[in-house]
């Protein structure tokens, strides 16, 4: 059985390609849901009623408010629960990223935001060491569109596709409150999310990604411990495995983060 981390890898499982969604309402619906999002994209990062000024402290005695501002923008933008962590207690494990290879996941290797080609573990375990704070979100969604089938396609990529938004407009937020090295991941593969009708990720390719402001590496992939991290915060979480049936799961759990300062 291919087991995938808590916040999904992915939309399709080995046996279930994009190609095998060839009815032409799917594809269609998901073109048109492709379109949308790429024309939230264009227009631009989301601000706060004014571009604030950068400081040498980086906004230090305003950290404070700004996370929890960003918490709740998270549960605004549809996050069922939101909390603020310390990017110290951010568990970073190599395990993680191997279960990306065994048994491997289909997104493996194909698109520029999933192992082997991002940000390695070790990697980022050092980064965090110059950041302090960070704020983790879930989804909770019914377990019927988490567990793969193609009669919940269309709420499956959206389901995604949310969690995407939220860390990008999160992230664009926190850039221009002053705290300009902020960065995010999301869950599932961008590829598969956004890009599902593509026989590539352009980006590989060395071409503009075309949603270069929204795609970006899930938790997993960069070898964050979502299961872990979700249950320290005191919530649910289940693991879906690609053989799950939907009335043995209590709920389906998506999860994004944005690391602030």
């Amino acid at each position: 059985m291919k087991r995938l981390a808590a916040s999904g890898r992915g939309i399709f499982d080995g046996n279930e390609t994009n190609r095998t969604v060839t009815a032409a309402k799917a594809v269609d619906n998901l073109q048109k849901m492709a379109q949308k999002v790429e024309t939230v994209q264009d227009k631009g990062d989301t601000m706060g009623e004014a571009i604030e000024k950068i400081t040498l402290d980086m906004k230090e005695a305003q950290l404070s408010q700004d996370l929890e501002k960003y918490k709740e923008k998270a549960i605004e933008l549809g996050a069922s629960r939101s909390i603020i962590v310390k990017a110290e207690e951010i568990p970073v494990d190599e395990r993680i990223t191997l279960k990306c290879q065994i048994p491997r996941c289909f997104g493996y290797g194909a698109s520029a935001h999933c192992p082997p080609h991002t940000l390695a573990p070790e990697k980022l375990r050092e980064i965090l060491k110059k950041y302090h704070w960070a704020v983790l979100f879930i989804i909770d969604v019914p377990p019927d569109v988490i567990v793969r089938n193609k009669a919940t396609i269309k709420e499956r990529i959206k389901a995604y596709q949310d969690v995407f938004k939220i860390v990008s407009e999160v992230e664009s937020m926190a850039f221009y409150d002053g705290h300009y090295l902020a960065f995010g991941f999301a869950a599932g593969s961008c590829r598969h999310t956004f890009c599902s009708q593509e026989d590539t990720c352009q980006a590989m390719e060395g071409k503009r990604c075309k949603f270069s402001i929204l795609s970006r590496p899930s938790m997993e992939a960069v070898g964050i411990d979502v299961y872990k991290m979700v249950a320290s915060a005191g919530w649910d979480i289940y693991p879906i495995g690609s053989n799950a049936k939907p009335e043995k799961v209590p709920k389906g759990t998506l999860a994004g983060i944005i690391i602030v300062q």
